[in-house]
């Protein structure tokens, strides 16, 4: 007897996270991909927008929510916030499990996403039913839920590298630091000019800083992982590669610290955890370690140069289009409906 396969939709496909979404999905053993929606490329198979997918017939159609409906049972959402937040509405309200790429149900404070993204939050009942999708602190929640938030690459970096120590005593909420550099992938897939290539080849740029969107989303976290309110400095990069984050974070201390504690703290905290990886003592995470794949690496090391060591560095690595994007999304699927949570998503990290 031939298994039924969820039917599952990709709402703005074009972009760079909708074909990695389309790449993950359509290798999936349980889903069957039934819709992928463009308004630029609208009637243009996907094989012509993207040449890597010679394996589908699939076509890009328009954003005809009432089309749609009928396509699929789970939603994915690539779309830009806003336009993400009414269509999230529509298919909640027609009984559609819906996973949003957008920024739109991230933060739960409808005035701090006002404030943020220059627009009003116009489902605020809505807003209150949306689960965070990061599955290493929120699965049991993504299992019930019907809206799934799926984090920003950035936020994702920083808050696996934070988690396992918030809340704890030894450590300086007051003082995080987080440095993060993405390649340009993360910026899109529109032609704009900051990001051509004579732009950003051979140089790097802070940008957006002390003003990243994706700083309001890592405070609200942090602060519900530390019970208390959480303020970071937060400073955006911009690197001359195509995909991969680096996130180096700072955390004083209040008191003296063994690493190797540290270390087995975070190493109990992830030991169930199939995508995050806790390196050895002294061992450097590298973007291209993670390269195409779902994983996190993480290394923990602590400032000795004053003979106290009384700052910690974090060291975490994703790809910013898995991991930070598509790749989690993928797993939040995988939650929700049962399956195996790493199914789809095990491929090896590409090297070179």
């Amino acid at each position: 007897m031939t298994k039924s396969l969820l039917k599952v939709a990709i709402l703005g496909g074009s972009g760079y996270t909708g074909s990695e979404l389309l790449r993950l999905l359509l290798a999936h053993p349980n889903v069957k991909v039934t819709a992928v929606t463009s308004e630029r490329s609208s009637g243009y198979l996907v094989s012509d927008v993207f040449l890597n997918f010679r394996n589908t017939d699939l076509k890009f159609e328009l954003l005809d929510l009432k089309v749609l409906t009928k396509k699929a049972d789970l939603f994915f959402l690539c779309l830009p916030h806003k336009t993400s937040q009414e269509t999230a509405a529509f298919l909640f309200s027609a009984g559609k499990k819906v996973i949003d790429l957008s920024a739109d149900y991230r933060i739960k404070n409808p005035k701090t996403y006002q404030e943020w993204y220059n627009t009003p939050h116009l489902f605020p009942s809505l807003l209150k039913k949306a689960v965070y999708g990061l599955p290493e602190i929120y699965r049991n929640q993504i299992k019930k839920s019907s809206l799934i938030a799926n984090p920003g690459c950035y936020p994702a970096s920083a808050l696996l590298g934070l988690a396992p120590i918030m809340g704890k005593s030894f450590i300086d909420t007051d003082s995080i630091i987080i440095d993060s550099k993405s390649g340009t992938s993360g910026a899109g897939r529109s032609p704009l000019q900051p990001f051509m290539y004579c732009e950003v080849n051979e140089s790097v740029k802070a940008y957006a800083v002390t003003s990243h969107r994706h700083t309001p989303e890592i405070e609200q976290e942090l602060s519900s992982l530390a019970k208390k309110n959480i303020k970071v400095i937060f400073t955006p990069h911009l690197i001359p590669m195509d995909r991969g984050m680096l996130s180096t974070i700072y955390v004083g201390l209040k008191k003296n610290i063994n690493l190797l504690n540290v270390q087995k703290l975070y190493q109990d905290f992830y030991i169930n955890e199939p995508f995050v990886r806790v390196l050895k003592n002294g061992v450097y995470p590298t973007t291209k370690a993670v390269k195409g794949s779902n994983f996190c690496d993480l290394s923990i090391f602590l400032n000795k140069r004053n003979g106290k060591g009384r700052t910690l560095t974090i060291i975490s690595v994703i790809d910013n289009l898995l991991k930070g994007a598509s790749g989690s999304a993928v797993q939040n699927m995988n939650i929700i409906y049962g399956f195996d949570e790493t199914a789809g998503l095990l491929n090896s990290p590409q090297c070179p």
